[in-house]
């Protein structure tokens, strides 16, 4: 079976949002469009607690943009987002959410950031989404959403590695470039491990 995984299309990475990726809201009709193709559908959520080690609010004389070492792994530091129980960590109000069957919820510890779907950035805890698609006989995934050069790059990397035949849908991502070319870059990268692009 092939699930699609709708990476972290949430009101905090849409334009107006907190940490707004340019043309973010055009994924959603994307995702819409795509949905009732797929047997099985599962969205991430990134869920940060308040005082999350990636903002850069909790990093006194440090700024947005800023690399510093947290828990022994180098950290971005953010605006704060996607804070627990907040609008910005709401899914898309246009997402249609009767179409997911399940929803992952990442970054919840405090000092570990979490850009892929499967685990922290260190690798150090499992979601629990690959457990998730191998109980239900999932051998492919499609991966889509938001952001292309962080959090979908991620998703679709470790699910290569975990096994599962991967798919970047291009239409449907849509990415930060904190750099000009990191999407490029992030989708060459995605190729050369073994994801395919769509």
């Amino acid at each position: 079976m092939k699930a699609l995984i709708l990476v972290d299309i949430q009101n905090d990475f849409l334009p107006g949002g907190a940490l707004a990726v340019p043309h973010g809201d055009e994924v959603v009709p994307v995702a819409n469009r795509l949905i009732p193709d797929y047997e099985l559908v599962v969205a991430t959520q990134d869920w940060h607690p308040s005082d999350h080690q990636s903002f850069a609010s909790q990093h006194d004389g440090h700024a947005v943009g800023e690399v510093i070492t947290v828990e022994g792994l180098d950290q971005i530091l953010w605006p704060d987002h996607c804070v627990q129980g907040t609008p910005g960590a709401e899914f898309a109000p246009d997402l249609n959410l009767g179409g997911i069957d399940h929803v992952i919820r990442k970054g919840t510890d405090r000092l570990f950031d979490s850009y892929s779907g499967f685990y922290d950035n260190g690798h150090r805890k499992a979601t629990g989404l690959g457990d998730y698609l191998e109980q239900r006989g999932v051998a492919a995934v499609d991966v889509m959403g938001l952001a292309t050069d962080y959090c979908v790059k991620f998703t679709a990397l470790d699910a290569v590695q975990l096994g599962f035949e991967t798919r970047l849908l291009v239409e449907g991502v849509r990415g930060v470039e904190l750099k000009p070319g990191d999407c490029e870059n992030a989708i060459a990268e995605m190729r050369r491990q073994g994801v395919a692009v769509a």
